[in-house]
């Protein structure tokens, strides 16, 4: 558990900053992706959290890509309604924990950034 407070705010950030995709397109992958390039190197938490939020943010991206393609046969919809649900609790969740100094593992990730 790390106890530096601006580790614990940028690893935090690295989680919430995800948000932004509600905003800005591919805002889920952007904001991440700075923090944790800006960081990475300065802080093993901030960098191994930046990892897995950015696998996570790229892994609901495919998801989402795959809901819209099955949006045609009409079962996409409620999937990619479950999967917005489901995104927005985990961030949340992640956050939280990254906040507190513990490592977060989210489910369903595709580990593609090592």
């Amino acid at each position: 558990m790390v106890e530096n407070p601006q580790e614990k705010t940028m690893a935090m950030l690295c989680h919430l900053l995800a948000l932004a995709g509600l905003v800005i397109p591919f805002g889920n992958i952007l904001g991440p992706l700075i923090v944790w390039l800006m960081k990475k190197d300065t802080s093993e938490l901030v960098n191994d959290q930046g990892k897995e939020s950015l696998n996570f943010q790229i892994s609901f991206t495919i998801y989402g890509f795959v809901a819209a393609i099955l949006s045609l046969i009409v079962i996409g919809i409620p999937i990619a309604i479950a999967l917005v649900v489901f995104w927005a609790v985990m961030v949340i969740m992640a956050s939280i924990k990254a906040n507190e100094g513990q490592r977060y593992r989210y489910p369903l990730n595709l580990r593609l950034i090592k």
